[in-house]
C-alpha cells in the first residue's frame, strides 16, 4: 500500500492508495496544532499509525509546507513558523521506526496533477498552491525538478513584480521579506488587504461573497488581488515558460481568477500574447496528499 500525508498549517490529511490500481481504500483527516512542534510531530505520527495499522506492508511519503536544508536535513521556507529550523525527517523516522520520503507540500502537487491530473497532457507542469501560504512544484515528463538547495518553486519568498505601491512595500512576510508574493496571493494575505483598506475583518471565502455580491470595496480589493496574480504568475512565464500553470489550495476555488489573471498578464511578460493555459487542479484538496502517498514511485 502507498500511504500519502499532506501536512498543512490547519489541518493534516492521510490516504492510503492501493499499490497496484492506484484506488484510494482509505481516507482521514485531523486538525493540524500550530505552535507546539512536539504536538504537531505527535499529530502525524498518530495519523500514519492509523492508516497504517491494517497493512503489513507499505510506503508513507509526506508533504509538508517547506523544504529540507540539502545539507543538515533541517526544515527551511516554512510558513509554518513551529517547523523552521527542525529536523522532521529525523524526528517522526525515530517515532515510527522506518524510513519516510519527505517533500514540499507544493511538490506533491506536482507531482500528482501531472500524472493523472490537470497537466497529463503537457510535459512541463508548474503546479502552485494558493492557500494558507503560496508555494509551487514544478515537473517535467513527470518527473519533479530539484535544484541543489531545495528550493524549486519557492515561488512565494520573492518580492512581487513590477514597481510596488505603498501598501506592497511596508508588508514583511514572517521571516522579515519585504514585498513577498506568499503575503498577496495566500488567503491570510486577501485578508489583511481587506482589512487595510475597510478597517474590518472578513474572511477571504467572505470577501469573495460580498465580490461576487456586486460590493464596490470588495470588487476594488479582488480587481487588486487579480493584477498581483498575475505579476506574480509573470516571473513564472518568463522563467520557466511552463506548458501549463495548475492551481491548488483554496483560493483557487476563486473560478473568476482563470478568466481574470490571463486577461491582465500581458503587460508583465516579455511577449505581447500569452498562450499558456492556468487551469484548476484536478484532484482539488486531494492532490497534494496523492502526490505525497507517489513520491516512492
Amino acid at each position: 500500500m502507498k500511504i500519502g500525508i499532506d501536512w498543512g498549517g490547519t489541518k493534516i490529511e492521510g490516504i492510503v492508495l492501493d499499490s497496484q490500481t492506484g484506488e484510494e481504500i482509505t481516507r482521514k483527516r485531523v486538525s493540524s496544532p500550530k505552535e507546539n512542534y512536539q504536538e504537531i510531530i505527535i499529530a502525524v505520527k498518530d495519523l500514519i499509525e492509523n492508516i497504517s495499522k491494517n497493512y503489513d506492508s507499505f510506503t508513507v511519503g509526506i508533504g509538508m509546507p517547506g523544504s529540507l536544508h540539502p545539507k543538515t536535513g533541517l526544515v527551511q521556507v516554512s510558513n509554518t513558523k513551529a517547523l523552521e529550523g527542525q529536523n522532521v525527517k529525523k524526528d517522526l523516522e525515530d517515532l515510527l521506526g522506518y524510513d519516510l520520503r519527505i517533500a514540499n507540500d507544493a511538490d506533491c502537487l506536482a507531482v500528482s496533477e501531472s500524472i493523472d491530473g490537470s497537466g497529463i497532457n503537457y510535459d512541463s507542469v508548474f503546479a502552485v498552491i494558493l492557500g494558507t501560504g503560496v508555494g509551487a512544484g514544478y515537473t517535467f515528463k513527470n518527473q519533479l525538478v530539484s535544484g541543489p538547495n531545495r528550493l524549486t518553486g519557492e515561488w512565494g519568498q520573492n518580492p512581487i513584480p513590477g514597481p510596488m505601491d505603498k501598501y506592497e512595500k511596508s508588508v514583511k512576510r514572517h521571516c522579515g521579506r519585504v514585498g513577498a508574493i506568499e503575503v498577496f496571493l495566500s488567503g491570510p494575505g486577501l485578508e489583511s488587504y481587506y482589512s487595510f483598506v475597510t478597517n474590518e475583518n472578513k474572511s477571504s471565502k467572505e470577501i469573495v461573497e460580498l465580490f461576487r455580491n456586486g460590493d464596490n470595496t470588495s470588487n476594488q480589493i479582488m480587481d487588486k488581488y487579480f493584477e498581483r496574480t498575475a505579476r506574480s504568475f509573470s516571473s513564472i512565464v518568463n522563467i520557466l515558460d511552463p506548458d501549463v500553470i495548475v492551481c491548488g489550495g483554496g483560493m483557487s476555488e476563486i473560478e473568476e481568477l482563470y478568466e481574470e489573471v490571463p486577461k491582465r498578464i500581458i503587460p508583465y511578460i516579455a511577449s505581447n500574447f500569452f498562450n499558456t493555459p492556468i487551469v484548476k487542479s484536478k484532484h482539488g484538496s486531494s492532490s497534494g496528499v496523492r502526490g505525497a502517498a507517489l513520491l516512492w514511485d
